[in-house]
């Protein structure tokens, strides 16, 4: 079993949530959050920082941690057994650009509710109602985008 580690974010511009949708090849397609493998030396937070930059265009504010999210796939010959350490996310503008040499074709900010469901795995549903639940609660204490929360 090959172990990996990967991190993300949970990115909201005006209560709405960024998500790509990644078509490899006709294969695989789904909407999914974004996230990427920590490279030698780097911290979490700059993982996922770097990675929703690279998928999105996005440069988002970490606002703060929200959790790990664990899975296995298989591929030839071997299985991988991955964690995904979360981040609650801040961007300045609806702007978004997905990456097309990830593979992804689309990438937008939608309603909770519409981003809930267009997300194809269960691990970052969970994730995102986590993320999501903190952000309601930072802004109702009128903390979300002040600068006295960083």
């Amino acid at each position: 079993m090959i172990e990996a580690t990967s991190c993300g974010g949970v990115v909201i511009f005006r209560g709405k949530v960024l998500v790509l949708y990644k078509n490899y090849k006709n294969r695989y397609d789904g909407w999914v959050l974004p996230k990427g493998t920590v490279e030698e030396g780097e911290e979490y937070k700059e993982t996922a920082a770097r990675e929703v930059l690279e998928e999105t265009g996005v440069k988002a504010t970490i606002i703060k941690y929200i959790g790990a999210s664990q899975y296995t796939f298989s591929i030839p010959d071997d299985v991988v057994s991955k964690e995904v350490h979360w981040y609650l996310m801040m961007a300045d503008s609806y702007y978004s650009k997905p990456q097309r040499e990830e593979f992804f074709v689309d990438s937008g900010y939608y309603k909770y509710h519409e981003a809930y469901h267009l997300l194809k795995f269960s691990n970052e549903k969970m994730i995102l109602e986590k993320a999501y639940n903190e952000y309601l609660t930072l802004k109702k204490e009128n903390l979300w985008g002040s600068k006295k929360y960083f």
